[in-house]
């Protein structure tokens, strides 16, 4: 049972089925994919070195694939509707960039290949988790609530204003817009469950009060060397809402419905914010070309002025980032007992927060169309021109960079594991190897997203700790990081895994989320196909099978060593040849 379709949860279902297990997926959007698609970063973040080693796994490289041979839908006015994202590709912040709903397609497509590995799998969209049963010892999970909404009209687009939808998706009860449908899911009779939670939030282990940590540490909690002074659960790292801007003449069209909208804080305070931080608006390594993800005749993005018809999504640190905790995005367990949500769960978010990083979004599209639209022409797009898909043409969903980090089991010399800022960064001491029970590698930056209130309160922020790189070195992600404590058939399938609030800055990107999910998932499989059925997930290491695991998660192409040196394989993967860059 995989509990949200994020990108870390297609992996998770994709790799549990490729595993022979009858699996179930539901996820609260219409769209599979989470941040490639409903969450709009559609522009994949990698490491550059693990790019150099050519040490991807092959189940990474392969989704990208998928996703590079989509067909786009696109407005008329692109001229580009039906081709191939390869066709169509030309950003900097990475080598593929698409429209978010060719990865939500991709994400349908992978499902589906690999269901036939597992007869009677399923998944199901527009489903929002509500709750679970556990057994009298409180340690198992025995069923999955949900309730799936069907719309009562024929192509519905979501508002793309979650701060109003938000409490509507999650009711059961149907409305005038939504036919409501109550689910209870549990394993067949004499068959044993398991469950992933791959939520960007780990909702399952919020509502269910699981051991997590929620927000910053100080040094005096985790060791860091650039931790705060002080823990501090509002301080997650900001949340996003991208959206999308073409290169169009719309005669002023959009920026006047911009200009009509209404903020709770003053609009001044929204737009002292906005800086594009030096970069140029349009031509060569600019702002536009960052995250590109419709060009008309792709060249070097390094270099080249957009034409009439490009698309970017902006996901901009000093833009669209919201990152004032007045109210803080994710509640804490006092906020939800105190909300009831620990009876009726309703995402576990602050409907404030949502409503503040929408104005905000809106509000740095317009500052954009009114202060940078001189070279050539911006058009903000929304209803049906958006590729957000949604009316408002903001995303479905925030792109939420950190919610809950579940406490690991006792590992590593830790009581309560977590891996670390210095098990991470190549010039400190203090790094362990996590070798003896690694099951994934990942790879980026420390990249923080920071948090501070309106006041001069003390943040927890913290704010030394972003760092290159090439700093960082690629990090083995040992099983137990995927465990949590107190439930034995949970394993955690995305951005919730055992990390610090510094680590999380690190494990939280595509490659990164995508390998944890895919290694969940396996691992998942695995264990229902030993003949053991009181095998539990921590029995991995203590019963010295973790080889055995690794050999299955081999099989499935998912690789932890980075090939020789020497070996110099090819940096570019095949399917990059396809690309219709002419550099």
């Amino acid at each position: 049972m995989v509990i949200g379709g994020s990108l870390g949860g297609v992996a998770a279902a994709s790799h549990a089925m490729q595993s022979g297990a009858t699996t179930c997926l539901i996820e609260l959007t219409p769209w599979l994919g989470g941040q490639i698609s409903s969450q709009g970063v559609s522009a994949l973040d990698e490491s550059q070195e693990m790019r150099w080693e050519a040490s991807f796994s092959q189940s990474w490289t392969d989704f990208k694939r998928l996703i590079s041979q989509q067909s786009v839908e696109l407005p008329a006015w692109t001229k580009v509707n039906g081709k191939r994202v390869t066709e169509i590709n030309s950003c900097w912040v990475g080598l593929l960039c698409f429209p978010p709903k060719a990865g939500a397609i991709a994400a349908e497509q992978e499902l589906k290949a690999l269901a036939v590995h597992a007869p009677g799998s399923r998944w199901s969209t527009a489903t929002a988790f509500k709750g679970a049963e556990f057994d009298p010892t409180g340690h198992a999970i025995t069923a999955v609530y949900a309730v799936r909404r069907s719309p009562k009209k024929t192509n519905e687009r979501p508002q793309g204003r979650l701060s109003a939808e938000l409490p509507t998706w999650y009711t059961w009860d149907s409305d005038a817009e939504f036919e409501k449908t109550p689910i209870r899911l549990q394993a067949p009779p004499g068959k044993r469950l398991l469950v992933i939670d791959a939520t960007d939030t780990t909702e399952l282990v919020g509502w269910a009060r699981i051991p997590h940590r929620l927000g910053s540490e100080s040094l005096a909690t985790t060791g860091e060397r650039n931790a705060s002074r002080l823990d501090n659960s509002d301080c997650t790292q900001a949340f996003t809402y991208p959206f999308a801007l073409a290169i169009r003449e719309d005669h002023g069209a959009s920026l006047k419905a911009l200009e009509a909208l209404e903020s709770v804080y003053p609009k001044e305070e929204h737009r002292s914010d906005f800086d594009l931080q030096g970069f140029p608006v349009f031509k060569g390594r600019s702002f536009f070309n960052y995250r590109r993800i419709v060009s008309v005749s792709p060249t070097d993005p390094y270099e080249s002025t957009p034409q009439p018809g490009d698309i970017t999504a902006v996901n901009w640190n000093r833009g669209n980032d919201w990152k004032f905790m007045d109210p803080p995005l994710i509640l804490n367990d006092d906020d939800i007992d105190q909300t009831g949500q620990r009876q009726n769960w309703l995402g576990g978010l602050s409907v404030e927060a949502l409503k503040h990083g929408e104005f905000h979004a809106l509000l740095f599209a317009h500052w954009l169309l009114e202060n940078h639209a001189k070279e050539l022409p911006l058009a903000y797009l929304s209803g049906t021109e958006s590729p957000m898909g949604t009316q408002s043409g903001l995303s479905m969903m925030p792109y939420i960079r950190e919610g809950r980090r579940i406490v690991g089991q006792r590992a590593y010399g830790q009581r309560d594991f977590a891996v670390r800022e210095m098990d991470l960064r190549r010039d400190m001491k203090g790094g362990r190897d996590f070798s003896p029970s690694a099951i994934a590698r990942i790879h980026y930056s420390i990249d923080i997203h920071g948090c501070r209130y309106r006041s001069a309160a003390q943040d927890g922020e913290a704010s030394s700790a972003s760092v290159p790189e090439d700093a960082v070195r690629p990090t083995l992600i040992p099983l137990e990081a995927l465990i949590p404590q107190g439930v034995d058939n949970l394993l955690i399938g995305g951005k919730g895994i055992a990390v610090t609030h510094i680590a999380n800055g690190m494990t939280r990107i595509h490659q990164g989320e995508w390998s944890i999910g895919a290694v969940a998932g396996a691992t998942a499989g695995w264990l229902i196909a030993q003949p053991d059925t009181a095998l539990k997930p921590s029995d991995i290491v203590t019963r010295r099978l973790i080889a055995q695991l690794r050999q299955h998660l081999h099989q499935q192409g998912l690789e932890i060593t980075a090939p020789p040196s020497s070996a110099s394989r090819q940096f570019w993967p095949d399917w990059i040849s396809d690309l219709h860059w002419n550099w």
